[in-house]
């Protein structure tokens, strides 16, 4: 009898997420209201924020950051190579240029000297992505004079100094689609310090009843997701400690495998445990797959190429050799025994 597939990523739901949404069902109030007023609360208070403005996705939450920021038509946005499409398309929702910069291939966070080299004259912004909840230099990137967006879409509950990741720069941006740290389907949130990003955030989310025909649009969230989203941040710590203790299982069982294991860092966390294979991780990706097991190259193709650019090679080191195992916290101790074992074979035999 064959195993069960073991996904990549699984969102952990129970009763108290269950409950919840039949609340809500119950008061017959379904779009943005008192669920998604809460929400923004909590949220920011956990990130040491002023305040927050739900969205109806991360990417929606990225594009009224750069608004918010004044960042529109003519200007360009720094932002890593190596990371998700949704940056991209929130620069160019805002009329934008991206401009890209390379990354340490070894943490896949942007490369201070890279982003340096790769700033502009015409740079209004720069999107600094936390990746796979390891915390990136804030502080170092100061210098490119920059109003900085953290992008903590795979670090909500990081911390740099004692602060949470997302508290150093002019806006923070978090997404809650179904695979990330705390699940609301769909959704993120812009949060900030500062009140005039803030207020106009809050103002472009929506055009109903507004005052003038300025520009705005239909980013709100809802109480239903909301309501999912405030019993996912409680259990926020829970998630965080499952995280770790897959990832020391992870460390244990390839400790001696050839490949490089992801830096450990104060106040990281887990949200992809990403090995590097030096081989290269496309052998290792088909051999998992054969065994029921659903790994991920954890960025699937790096802007540059989607632009077809040249001149990346940290990027392009990253996406050769790095492979995400299953680290979601609904993983049994069963599946993740399965999965070390299999990962140790797998990655000593160099991926084959």
């Amino acid at each position: 009898m064959l195993e069960q597939v073991i996904p990549h990523s699984r969102p952990s739901l129970g009763e108290g997420e269950a409950e919840a949404v039949a609340a809500v069902l119950r008061s017959g109030y379904l779009a943005q209201g008192p669920e998604v007023a809460a929400f923004e609360a909590e949220v920011a208070a956990r990130m040491g924020l002023r305040g927050g403005v739900a969205t109806s996705s991360g990417t929606a939450a990225l594009h009224l950051a750069l608004l918010a920021l004044r960042t529109g038509a003519g200007d360009g946005v720094l932002l890593p190579s190596y990371t998700c499409a949704a940056l991209l398309h929130a620069v160019r929702l805002a009329g934008a240029e991206p401009i890209l910069a390379d990354v340490d291939p070894a943490t896949g966070g942007l490369d201070p000297e890279a982003a340096h080299r790769a700033r502009t004259s015409r740079c209004r912004a720069l999107i600094l992505v936390h990746p796979f909840g390891w915390p990136a230099h804030v502080e170092i990137l100061r210098s490119l004079g920059l109003p900085i967006i953290e992008d903590c879409a795979q670090a909500l509950g990081a911390t740099a100094g004692a602060r949470p990741v997302g508290s150093r720069g002019e806006a923070a941006v978090c997404s809650f689609y179904a695979t990330k740290l705390i699940a609301t389907g769909e959704g993120g949130m812009l949060l900030s310090d500062r009140s005039e990003v803030l207020t106009l955030a809050r103002d472009l989310r929506s055009y109903d009843e507004a005052p003038d025909a300025r520009l705005r649009f239909n980013y709100k969230m809802t109480d239903l997701q909301a309501a999912v989203g405030r019993v996912q941040l409680s259990r926020l710590t829970e998630f965080l400690a499952r995280r770790t203790a897959i990832a020391a299982a992870y460390r244990r069982a390839l400790a001696d495998a050839p490949v490089a294991l992801p830096p450990e860092v104060p106040g990281r966390i887990y949200y992809r445990f990403v090995v590097r294979v030096p081989g290269g991780a496309g052998a290792a990706l088909d051999a998992f797959a054969r065994q029921g097991i659903a790994c991920r190259r954890p960025v699937h193709t790096p802007l540059h190429r989607l632009l077809d650019r040249d001149g990346f090679p940290g990027a392009e080191e990253a996406w050769r050799t790095s492979l995400s195992l299953p680290c979601s916290p609904a993983l049994t101790d069963r599946e993740v025994s399965r999965v070390a074992e299999a990962a140790r074979a797998i990655l000593e035999r160099g991926g084959r």
